[in-house]
């Protein structure tokens, strides 16, 4: 089994790669290359920093983003999206203006609302709580790093809180994503790709 880690400049890709190593993934390709998308049987898209940022990337390789839809939203390749990877399925993503995601579930990326005490960006380990049952989503604790959140997103699978309710993971068909990072998620996250390697959606 092809695990497909999008290499797009904006991912912590060693530690993504050895976390799905540990999981029981056998064979990684840390890769940018469409027809090696294209092929995969899984598809993880990692992301650091921010969504402008990393939507340029990820666009500004030939072929990338359609070898992507075409293996995932026709094919049927189960997808990983974790942080901003996840982020990016979003309609769009309002950091440092509004930008064009994916599209791939609807809902819109926007920052946290400052409160007092509110530490922004939120940092830490936080509870997961699923909305349904999941095949990949569990309940438990999980390591978050982020200042934005997908708000009023269309397929919510899992919640979390920091000063108010945001969204955890999201899922659609053979496509989920996870706000939190489990390649730092310790037993927690190595259970999530365990669980997602296993995913027959």
């Amino acid at each position: 089994m092809t695990i497909a880690l999008i290499d797009y400049g904006a991912g912590n890709l060693r530690s993504v790669r050895n976390a799905l190593v540990a999981a029981g993934a056998d064979n990684v390709a840390v890769t940018a290359d469409p027809d090696v998308v294209a092929r995969a049987d899984r598809i993880v898209l990692p992301g650091v920093g921010a969504f402008a940022a990393c939507m340029n990337g990820l666009t500004a390789i030939p072929g990338l983003v359609e070898a992507m839809d075409r293996r995932v939203r026709t094919h049927g390749a189960p997808f990983l999206g974790i942080c901003v990877g996840m982020q990016l399925l979003a309609d769009a993503g309002e950091e440092h203006g509004t930008h064009k995601g994916l599209g791939w579930i609807g809902g819109t990326v926007r920052a946290f609302t400052p409160a007092p005490r509110l530490r922004i960006p939120h940092m830490g380990w936080n509870d997961v709580v699923p909305t349904a049952v999941h095949p990949v989503i569990a309940q438990g604790e999980a390591y978050f790093l982020h200042g934005y959140h997908f708000a009023d997103a269309a397929d919510v699978a899992a919640t979390s809180s920091h000063g108010a309710t945001f969204t955890a993971a999201v899922a659609k068909d053979n496509i989920v994503g996870v706000q939190f990072h489990p390649e730092k998620s310790q037993a927690y996250g190595l259970v999530t790709l365990e669980r997602f390697l296993a995913w027959r959606p």
